[in-house]
């Protein structure tokens, strides 16, 4: 698929020396001895028991999903020597001020896949679902100033 072909050398722009393929390979199968995962996809335990596997003893597991774990899981977790943190942003303006530093200096830029006005946001949802982009899906506004009275 073209498609794959292209997202992992975008990737590889980033800097990944490998990529796979989770539609034609099994990471779990493909990995060993990993130091950090991040989950952004396992919703219950059968699906983060993959993501563990792979980890190394010390290792860490970090999830980006709002979904709790429950206490027995942890414990389990815990047991084999292995970190769970739970990432979940939450805007604030100094953290806002801090990203916006960073991208005013080049040290993080962002990879804007497509770009569409407010009035197509339909279509860029769409895109979106198809799970087949690379980069942010961008909707753009435009506005014009309110005319102040009197002027």
């Amino acid at each position: 698929m073209a498609v794959l072909t292209l997202q992992h050398a975008f990737l590889r722009s980033l800097g990944v020396d490998e990529a796979i393929d989770y539609h034609t390979v099994d990471f779990a199968e493909a990995v060993k001895d990993i130091d950090v995962v991040l989950d952004s996809v396992s919703l219950d335990a059968a699906a983060r028991a993959r993501s563990l596997a792979v980890l190394r003893p010390g290792g860490t597991l970090v999830s980006i999903l709002p979904f709790p774990i429950d206490a027995d899981e942890l414990a389990d977790i815990a047991e084999r020597g292995i970190r769970y943190e739970s990432l979940l942003v939450e805007a604030d303006r100094a953290g806002m001020q801090a990203i916006a530093d960073l991208v005013e200096t080049g040290a993080l830029r962002a990879h804007i896949g497509a770009t569409f006005p407010l009035a197509e946001a339909a279509k860029a949802h769409t895109l979106g679902e198809a799970g087949r982009t690379t980069g942010k899906i961008v909707l753009t506004v435009e506005w014009s100033r309110p005319e102040t009275a009197g002027t």
